[in-house]
């Protein structure tokens, strides 16, 4: 007899009193002692709200963070890129100005050709670089579509409008 009490709870539907099997609720542990209904005890029913609420914002906060880090590393690696090809430029531009000092004849269309050709090849470093930053960013962002995506399958379905609006009220 004591195990049918066990797979068995009391609900008040509106007045509307029934027995139903327990369903089985993957929660924190502390949340398993509450009352089986909740609107009998109105502290319990405030003080689980407030949990929910807490680790709610704590979940946000540390998506919030490591998506924070992700910018913030991407961020920093376009500034070295910058950084790097900027140093490039300048040592290639004192190489070619003193590889000019030592041939004096030297002329003005080879120098010409060569300040060019260090501009390309930096200007192809960049984009390379931006190209892996772009890269990076897509798949963050997929990643971010895919988590709302999963957030809205992962809804509840409930049974009457009454439970979906209790719901609703409660977060």
């Amino acid at each position: 007899m004591e195990r049918e009490d066990e797979e068995w709870e009391l609900c008040n539907d509106d007045g509307f009193v029934f027995k139903r099997e327990k369903r089985s609720r993957i929660s924190d542990p502390g949340e398993t002692s509450n009352p089986a209904n909740p609107e009998l005890d109105p502290a319990a029913e405030e003080r689980n709200r407030r949990m929910r609420k807490k680790r709610t914002l704590a979940k946000l906060r540390s998506k919030y963070r490591s998506e924070i880090q992700q910018w913030e590393a991407l961020s920093n690696r376009f500034n070295a890129a910058l950084f790097r090809t900027t140093l490039g430029e300048e040592e290639e531009r004192l190489n070619a100005n003193e590889a000019t000092s030592f041939r004096d004849g030297s002329s003005p269309a080879s120098v010409f050709i060569d300040e060019h050709l260090s501009m390309a090849e930096a200007q192809e470093v960049i984009i390379s670089d931006v190209s892996n930053l772009c890269e990076v960013a897509e798949s963050i962002t997929r990643v971010m579509e895919e988590e709302r995506k999963q957030s809205l399958f992962d809804l509840d379905v409930w049974s009457s409008p009454t439970n979906l609006m209790a719901s609703l009220c409660a977060d």
